[in-house]
């Protein structure tokens, strides 16, 4: 990895009239955005269909694609869609947040409309799209079967055969919902022929995508529904300990996140085989690959499943390099960023250093104005990538809203910030100049946004992931400023 810069834009919240960001228009224009000021990379947040909660981090499948990002008006160009059909929905009336609950209602019901009038015209994409890809079949089945029964969670189907995936009775649901399987895989080969056309125009652009790989899957996922022998599970299902992190400066209680944990002994016994198909995936869609929750590998949080916070979790070992490895020689041409952020230990730092991934280096938490913190500029080492802060951290002025009058005075003489500049660019300038192989931004500090367009609180619920930029937000002024301070320090 050369020294580029690049920046965070979660796909959900790019501009489109139809209350959520897609792979159309604004896709493309932002990235001619991203060229014309001199980015290299635009990561994005877990492209997988959300669940409920609508965190990206919680998908049904880990290989499939969002339906809400297909872009409608490629269907309508399609004749599969009306532009009369889309008008006729409501989709939301705030162009700056997402509204999930109308998103739900309107979409399926106008994809569903598509899938009619196109699925014998598809039908020999589907056919190939199906001998390409194994994973679609569990997926499709799963998402058919949840529509089955009210979208509830495999754990509560009241067919026990189905409900642990027993051969049989998958074979006779198959051929019971072939129609409802068929929609669903229509939806995949629609997400994947957009995905590849945008991601042909952003590699002609010299635009690469950088995309996260949660270290967890959902419980409600088609991944543990079908494989549930690498996941710690007992014969009906049921966890007996699930992820999250422990208490900390930050939260009392820590984090009950709920995955299931994953049966590590069993998949090295598979020579890790489930993660290889993973990770086969996920460079299907990204050029780097963020695993997030790296410290994961060396030893994880297990928490009693049905506690109510993560305060009784015990730590337990990981795989190590034993995973680590088999991915860095399986995929040799991939390039991996380590996310090692939250509770770090020597072996964690050891496990960094073995497998020489880069590391993450976020400029909110350098500031200590009585010690010297490895997240402060001058220690920003070259195998890293520095963010000022990431979609779960605050947008730069919500930082700096929170902090104590002398952390403040401290960053901003550190930083030589002057209010001509404002701290949003000062930040931008500072992490463009240090020695880490990549800088990326939030666009949000981009656009020196307030802390309303924070895409994640931790720990939190209610107003998560919902921003989104506004379709006039980026001016040319704001793209020359970019490219600027992106060539005085040599990431174009």
């Amino acid at each position: 990895m050369e020294r580029k810069s690049g920046v965070l834009m979660p796909m959900a919240s790019l501009p489109s009239p139809y209350g959520i960001g897609t792979m159309g228009k604004s896709a493309y224009r932002f990235v001619d955005f991203l060229k014309a000021s001199g980015q290299s990379y635009w990561q994005l947040l877990p492209l997988g269909p959300t669940s409920y909660g609508d965190s990206p981090y919680y998908s049904f499948s880990t290989f499939a694609g969002n339906p809400y990002f297909i872009d409608l008006d490629e269907l309508v160009k399609l004749r599969l869609l009306r532009k009369s059909e889309l008008a006729s929905r409501d989709w939301g009336s705030d162009p700056a947040r997402i509204d999930y609950g109308k998103i739900y209602a309107n979409r399926f019901p106008v994809l569903r409309l598509a899938y009619e009038r196109g699925r014998e015209r598809f039908a020999e994409e589907m056919a190939a799209f199906r001998r390409n890809n194994a994973w679609v079949e569990n997926y499709a089945l799963f998402m058919a079967l949840k529509s089955r029964y009210g979208m509830a969670s495999w754990c509560e189907w009241p067919d026990e055969d189905l409900r642990l995936h027993r051969s049989e009775a998958v074979k006779r649901a198959h051929e019971e919902l072939k129609d409802e399987v068929d929609f669903w895989i229509f939806l995949q080969v629609l997400f994947f022929r957009q995905w590849e056309a945008l991601r042909d125009y952003a590699h002609s652009k010299g635009v690469r995508f950088i995309g996260d790989v949660p270290i967890y899957v959902a419980l409600d996922s088609a991944d543990v529904w079908a494989e549930p022998k690498y996941f710690q599970l007992d014969s009906e299902g049921v966890p007996s300990e699930v992820a999250g992190v422990p208490p900390d400066a930050f939260t009392e209680d820590g984090q009950l996140w709920g995955n299931p944990l994953y049966d590590w002994d069993a998949m090295k016994r598979d020579g890790f085989g489930w993660w290889i198909r993973r990770i086969d995936g996920a460079k299907e869609l990204y050029d780097v690959i963020r695993i997030d929750h790296f410290r994961g590998f060396e030893s994880y949080w297990a928490v009693p499943f049905g506690d109510t916070t993560a305060r009784r979790g015990r730590w337990k070992p990981g795989p190590g390099m034993d995973l680590v490895g088999v991915l860095e020689n399986w995929f040799p041409q991939v390039d991996f960023i380590a996310e090692d952020l939250g509770y770090t230990t020597p072996e964690v730092e050891k496990l960094l250093a073995d497998s020489g991934l880069p590391g993450m280096k976020i400029l909110e938490f350098g500031f200590d104005p009585t010690g010297d913190s490895h997240y402060m500029p001058h220690n920003c080492v070259n195998n890293s990538v520095c963010y000022i802060g990431t979609h779960d951290n605050e947008v730069v002025k919500g930082w700096l809203r929170a902090l104590d009058r002398r952390t403040r005075t401290y960053a901003r003489d550190y930083m030589h910030i002057t209010e001509d500049e404002g701290w949003c660019w000062g930040m931008i300038r500072t992490g463009m100049s240090t020695a880490s192989k990549l800088f990326v931004v939030q666009m949000q500090d981009v656009l020196e946004l307030g802390a309303e367009s924070r895409v994640n609180s931790p720990g939190s619920v209610g107003a998560n992931w919902q921003w989104r930029m506004l379709p006039d937000a980026v001016s040319k002024d704001v793209t020359k400023k970019l490219r600027e301070v992106t060539h005085r320090y040599r990431r174009d």
